[in-house]
C-alpha cells in the first residue's frame, strides 16, 4: 500500500491514478437530469459515461451483471 492510501489524501492524485482505482471494475452511479427527465448515470473511474438508466436499482444491477462494483455519488 502506498503512502497515499495510508493517509487517505486523494486530492493530489493524477487523473490517470484516479482512473486506475479498482483496476477498471469500479463504476460511479449518480442521479442526473437529461432532457428534463430524472435518470441515473453510470460513469467509469475515468469519468466516461457508460450508461443512462431509469433508476438506481437498475444501474446497480447492470453494473453487477458486468462484474463491476457500483458506488453511489451524490
Amino acid at each position: 500500500m502506498t503512502a497515499l492510501h495510508d493517509t487517505g489524501d486523494f486530492r493530489h492524485m493524477t487523473p490517470e491514478a484516479l482512473a486506475a482505482l479498482g483496476d477498471g471494475s469500479l463504476v460511479y452511479v449518480k442521479p442526473v437530469t437529461v432532457d428534463g427527465k430524472d435518470v441515473v448515470a453510470v460513469h467509469g473511474a475515468d469519468g466516461a459515461l457508460l450508461a443512462l438508466l431509469a433508476d438506481r436499482d437498475l444501474a446497480f444491477a447492470a453494473a453487477k451483471q458486468y462484474e463491476m462494483m457500483p458506488l453511489s455519488v451524490h
